[in-house]
């Protein structure tokens, strides 16, 4: 049986046990990012619960269909030619937290900005500095995100994921293999679900002091004005990318609707209709003449999903 075919049939199956409007199909995932580029995915899902994950994660498995998962879009390049198979993302209905003592409870689609105040408003402090992190929780440990001297794995316990054979397994803090944007999950494929995040008692003034000097620092700094996927290549050991970058003279560089940033060097953004061969090709200039310049290798930090 072909993929398309066993595609169609996963389909039919899920719309039999899932709710309707979990489910769009031939979805623009230029919808879906924040970069605002991506061909379709045959089936785009919204999971509202770890047991609807289970049947999900039960039936790609089940019809050998490709099964990718996204947080808030945020850190991700989708290819022109978009996604094949069953696409998760995780929203609203996964986006839940409460407080129990000093730890946190979040469902992985909650976003970090949200985190962060919520953590402002039960008096936690250890979090602030995920305030401007344009993502979820859950695609913040999956890259071991993380900003102005703080990193998820500072703060993360345990998190509850789903196996490719559908079960759920819980993760303790020494079982993340956390490393500079890298984590277990990376190379377990598991999908996580739930997490777990230890924080202390701080005083609200000086809390909320923080996130503001982080808010107006991201702002500052950062091309918020365009769409983009965040910082687009890993910090090289003993450099940072922007200002190799910059200091080869690649501020405001072209390629179709993709640029470097005027604003930070480290971005790139999309300055209209921008497809990712674009993005691709700029990268790969990018990468050439900083090579050539200072002897230095870039690598994306952004992930590439789908077909080109």
């Amino acid at each position: 049986m072909s993929l398309l075919s066993r595609i169609d049939d996963c389909i039919t199956k899920l719309k039999s046990i899932l709710p309707v409007d979990h489910i769009l199909l031939q979805a623009p995932m230029s919808e879906q990012t924040t970069f605002k580029i991506g061909g379709p995915a045959d089936c785009l899902i919204f999971p509202g619960s770890i047991e609807e994950i289970q049947q999900i994660i039960r039936l790609t498995k089940k019809y050998d269909v490709p099964c990718t998962i996204i947080g808030n879009g945020s850190n991700i390049l989708v290819l022109d030619k978009g996604i094949r198979g069953i696409v998760l993302k995780f929203g609203r209905q996964m986006s839940y937290v409460r407080c129990t003592d000093d730890f946190m409870i979040a469902g992985c689609g909650a976003l970090l900005a949200d985190l962060s105040k919520f953590a402002a408003s039960n008096l936690l402090t250890g979090f602030e500095f995920a305030v401007g992190i344009p993502g979820s929780i859950g695609g913040a440990i999956f890259m071991n995100a993380g900003a102005y001297g703080g990193e998820i794995k500072n703060v993360v316990t345990a998190v509850t994921a789903v196996t490719a054979d559908g079960k759920i397994v819980r993760y303790d803090e020494e079982q993340l293999g956390f490393g500079y944007r890298q984590s277990i999950f990376q190379k377990n494929a598991n999908v996580i679900c739930e997490v777990e995040i230890s924080l202390k008692k701080g005083e609200k003034s000086e809390i909320l002091a923080a996130m503001a000097d982080y808010t107006q620092r991201r702002e500052n700094k950062q091309p918020l004005e365009l769409p983009s996927a965040g910082s687009t290549f890993k910090r090289p050991a003993g450099y940072y990318a922007g200002t190799l970058i910059d200091q080869t003279g690649l501020k405001g560089l072209k390629v179709g609707g993709a640029q470097i940033s005027m604003k930070h060097a480290g971005f790139v953004v999309n300055t209209g209709n921008a497809t990712a061969a674009d993005v691709l090709n700029l990268i790969a200039e990018v990468q050439k003449r900083v090579y050539e310049k200072h002897g230095v290798r870039l690598y994306p930090e952004v992930r590439l999903i789908g077909e080109k």
